[in-house]
């Protein structure tokens, strides 16, 4: 009897288990199609800012493997890259973003509550990535303490955040803008050199401009993203880019190993 008895709690464990698990895959599900949908409404506000944020996630994964970062801290940051300008979706901001001429001072103080704002759009999603409005919030600190929402320093920043200033900059220079054309590689290296310690985290600059992990990146800009001049005067409107599976995993294997292979 005490058998039958053990047989019969151990079966109603395992069914509630199985029904816990099931629920939990769900709620998953549910958080991974939601960053679909905002990733969706990104494109569908302005595809130069989509195909911005693809090329901010790739190059923020180089990175982050270069820096050896776990696999659960990889797809971390690839989230923060992907999401980190969410909050430039805002009637009030619309035009000042695609604005061709200088911006005036309150048309910059404006566009500088991006973050927060993107990291309150997000952060209803926290139960299922717990990093990412975090991330989002901080990705315009800076190392020296001077940046915005809330002038953090060094390693206060979360390294998702240090990650993504440094590529978003590099992809900010080498790319159009609505303001001005692209300009060259060796101008961006010059800028994030000279911000190594101050507006960036110094030993994820030496890191990035590697030869190694500069070749990695170099390899997605001109292979993966195609032409990148475009003239600030004639934008055509960039081909909308087919979002990533549920779990963001763009690759199997990363660029590094893609470049050896070479």
């Amino acid at each position: 009897m005490l058998r039958y008895a053990c047989l019969l709690a151990g079966a109603a464990a395992g069914a509630m288990y199985a029904r816990e698990r099931r629920a939990r895959i769900g709620l998953e599900r549910l958080g991974a199609a939601s960053l679909e949908t905002i990733l969706d409404a990104i494109d569908a506000n302005n595809p130069d800012t989509g195909a911005h944020v693809r090329r901010v996630a790739d190059y923020a994964l180089i990175l982050a493997d270069a820096a050896d970062c776990t696999e659960r801290q990889q797809r971390s940051v690839e989230r923060v890259a992907l999401f980190h300008d969410i909050g430039k979706i805002d009637g009030a901001l619309t035009d000042i973003v695609n604005e061709t001429s200088k911006l005036t001072s309150s048309e910059r103080e404006a566009i500088m509550r991006h973050p927060r704002r993107g990291a309150q759009v997000l952060q209803p999603l926290e139960p299922f990535y717990p990093d990412l409005s975090a991330g989002v919030l901080s990705h315009h600190e800076r190392w020296d303490g001077t940046g915005y929402p809330r002038k953090l320093s060094g390693e206060l920043i979360p390294l998702t955040a240090r990650i993504v200033a440094i590529v978003d900059t590099f992809d900010a220079i080498t790319h159009s803008r609505s303001y001005r054309g692209a300009q060259s590689v060796s101008k961006a290296v010059e800028v994030i050199s000279g911000g190594r310690g101050t507006q960036f985290d110094p030993d994820l600059v030496d890191l990035f401009l590697s030869e190694p992990v500069m070749e990695c990146v170099l390899h997605s800009m001109r292979q993966l993203h195609g032409p990148r001049r475009k003239s600030a005067k004639r934008r055509a409107a960039a081909p909308r880019v087919q979002t990533p599976d549920l779990t963001f995993r763009w690759r199997t294997k990363s660029l590094v190993q893609q470049t050896a292979d070479r």
